[in-house]
């Protein structure tokens, strides 16, 4: 069930034995379009690195999610049809030339951005993809990178904000990146969440 405020997200509970290990981001989007392409359920996941599994808090222990510490938590995953064909991402989406230089788009699932702290308000459970777009001169984007550790580089005038179920962007060539995978360059994205697709456990 997509988080409310007051409200527990997850439960208690160990990866079931359909369950599938995954160490990053890149292995879980890839578990996710086999399934959504072959037309079946996703399995759980048991998240041991990545992203997706830093921003729910997870120790990256394996023994642990097997055992009766570990908690199932409903995650929603982002969805995008890329010039006309659909993929999926868990954790982010990026469209970019460079990080220093021209437009910057991002749609995060997570929190977290390597060691950024990209989109601190972002999380995997509110049925909300927390879109960016960046288009700052180089000399701001230096102070902002100094800031994406703490996630204090927002506000700022040259990064745009927005909470979205849906939206459809135009990238203009831009290279799409998928979880941290490089899809290719791209002229437009339809990009959606699909609320409490994904079962992670941590």
């Amino acid at each position: 069930m997509t988080i409310a405020k007051g409200k527990q997200w997850g439960e208690p509970g160990p990866l079931p034995d359909d369950g599938v290990i995954v160490r990053s981001d890149a292995e879980a989007r890839r578990i996710v379009e086999q399934a959504r392409r072959a037309g079946e359920p996703i399995p759980p996941l048991g998240l041991l690195g990545g992203d997706l599994c830093r921003t729910v808090g997870g120790p990256g222990d394996e023994a642990r999610l097997r055992s009766a510490d570990a908690v199932r938590l409903p995650c929603d995953v982002g969805a995008v049809l890329i010039d006309g064909r659909l993929h999926w991402f868990v954790a982010h989406l990026i469209a970019r030339k460079s990080w220093w230089r021209g437009r910057v788009y991002a749609a995060m699932n997570a929190e977290y951005l390597g060691r950024w702290d990209a989109a601190p308000r972002s999380h995997p459970g509110d049925g909300l993809l927390d879109t960016f777009e960046v288009t700052m001169p180089f000399g701001e984007r230096l102070k902002a990178r100094s800031r994406l550790a703490t996630g204090s580089h927002v506000p700022h005038s040259g990064i745009v904000q927005r909470r979205v179920s849906a939206v459809q962007v135009d990238v203009d060539g831009l290279d799409v990146w998928l979880d941290g995978e490089r899809i290719g360059p791209a002229r437009s994205l339809s990009i959606r969440v699909e609320p409490d697709a994904l079962v992670c456990v941590v």
